[in-house]
């Protein structure tokens, strides 16, 4: 997969197929209309771009996923700070937290998720 780039519409169309996979593209179809308001072709033409872009796969109108949602949003995550902070996670996590305080649940949660990588090592 070459290009993990997705915008927000397609991303709300990406969560339907992840929350419904495998999904049938007239249930997709049927589906887009509901949430996004949208045309048959124009689910159409979305599905093909994502599926060439790797994302999802429509195999004789049975449409699944090629990465998970968890895999495309940890990638996306990794090329941000890649591209925005060199690479390093300290300088992102410095650049976040100066305008937005943590709460004690996210500390937290930030220590327990620290501790078990150190475990893991």
């Amino acid at each position: 997969m070459s290009d993990y780039q997705m915008g927000a519409v397609e991303a709300r169309f990406a969560d339907i197929i992840w929350e419904n996979e495998p999904i049938s593209s007239t249930e997709l179809c049927r589906k887009s209309e509901k949430v996004l308001k949208w045309k048959k072709s124009t689910t159409y033409t979305v599905l093909k771009r994502l599926c060439d872009k790797g994302i999802f796969q429509n195999n004789k109108g049975t449409v699944i996923s090629l990465i998970s949602k968890q895999e495309f949003y940890a990638a996306q995550s990794e090329k941000f700070v890649e591209e925005t902070f060199d690479g390093s996670l300290p300088a992102f996590f410095a650049a976040f937290t100066a305008r937005k305080k943590l709460s004690h649940e996210e500390v937290g949660l930030l220590r327990k998720m620290v501790e078990e990588y150190e475990e893991e090592e």
